[in-house]
């Protein structure tokens, strides 16, 4: 357990650390008007924290700044309920003003939301395809030869495929293939369509349509199974404004990553119920061994759907990240559930 006078001088190195990206000296705490102490005391227990592993000393400095130790012990013991600044929250609902048709406009939308509110690297997973549902299906016709099919989920989410009406097949007919897809399909997880598809509805459109294997082959285009699982960034080039990322290698290491969607999903959706902080090496991979990752869960109709994150250096402001993310994943959690409302 650290002491009183150790927590304080602690949550100083970590605060003022996060804000100048300086190592902190003993003489600037006792300048604090919130440390009573004398710069000799606050140097035997700097040593004292060093020593426990809670800060370092970086090179030569006279200096320290915390470790990951002490930014975990920042983080689960000394953040207090922080309140969203009446500028951020401005600027959150200046920007999702715009009025969104389609689930991927509300998610491209908090990822630039999140990067320009934090300036740190934004990520934002949009909902697994293994977790919707179908809503309904709709065919609109677009000219006498072509038409789309559009599929919508329970989580508002929209697949959309032109093809060739086949020959022959009139407006009446296409109604009548929307009623029959609707009737049989609806609320079939999205994974299990095609083979209910080809089980079950295949032989229901074929008493009922003629040339019926073009809408088939439209409705498996339309279910690429790797669809809806995007990952959509925003301020990827922000880390490069943070002195912690001027070498060369360790900004093209962590872009590689950034590259690798799949890859990013995994780390991403890791423990994401909630407000979840993973600092440093507690991220498992080197090249984030110098990054924080927060991320929280958004949900849709009360059933949780995706992940929304920041990735930035672990000297970032963690009271501020938590707050921003925690009120744009209940604003987009609210938008999302309207948008399948009104679907």
């Amino acid at each position: 357990m650290l002491s009183e006078r150790q927590l304080q001088i602690l949550q100083a190195i970590v605060d003022d650390y996060i804000r100048s990206a300086e190592p902190v000296g003993s003489r600037s705490i006792s300048k604090r008007e919130d440390v009573t102490y004398s710069a000799a005391t606050i140097r035997n227990e700097m040593a004292d924290l060093e020593e426990l592993g809670y800060i370092e000393k970086p090179h030569s400095s006279a200096g320290r700044i915390p470790s990951h130790k002490g930014y975990r012990y920042y983080v689960d013991n000394l953040l207090f309920p922080h309140h969203l600044s009446s500028d951020d929250a401005g600027t959150i609902k200046t920007l999702f003003e715009e009025r969104f048709q389609e689930t991927e406009q509300v998610i491209q939308q908090s990822a630039k939301i999140l990067s320009t509110v934090t300036s740190y690297i934004s990520v934002v997973l949009g909902p697994e395809m293994y977790d919707m549902k179908m809503k309904h299906v709709q065919i609109i016709p677009l000219s006498e030869q072509k038409a789309v099919i559009i599929l919508v989920t329970d989580s508002g989410h929209v697949e959309n495929y032109t093809f060739s009406i086949p020959e022959g097949m009139d407006t009446g007919e296409l109604e009548k293939v929307v009623n029959i897809l609707n009737e049989r399909l609806q609320g079939v997880p999205l994974v299990q369509l095609r083979t209910k598809i080809a089980r079950e509805v295949t032989h229901v459109l074929k008493a009922n349509i003629r040339n019926y294997r073009q809408i088939v082959t439209a409705l498996n285009q339309t279910l690429q199974p790797d669809k809806g699982d995007r990952v959509f960034y925003g301020g990827k080039t922000n880390l490069l404004n943070q002195p912690e990322f001027k070498d060369i290698e360790k900004v093209r290491l962590l872009y590689n990553i950034l590259e690798e969607d799949q890859l990013v999903q995994q780390i991403f959706r890791k423990d994401s119920h909630g407000i979840q902080v993973r600092i440093g090496h507690e991220n498992d991979m080197e090249a984030f061994e110098n990054c924080s990752i927060i991320t929280a869960s958004y949900s849709v109709g009360g059933k949780e759907m995706g992940t929304i994150g920041i990735l930035g250096p672990t000297r970032m402001e963690y009271r501020r990240v938590i707050s921003v993310l925690d009120y744009i994943s209940k604003d987009l959690t609210k938008m999302l559930t309207n948008l399948y409302q009104r679907d």
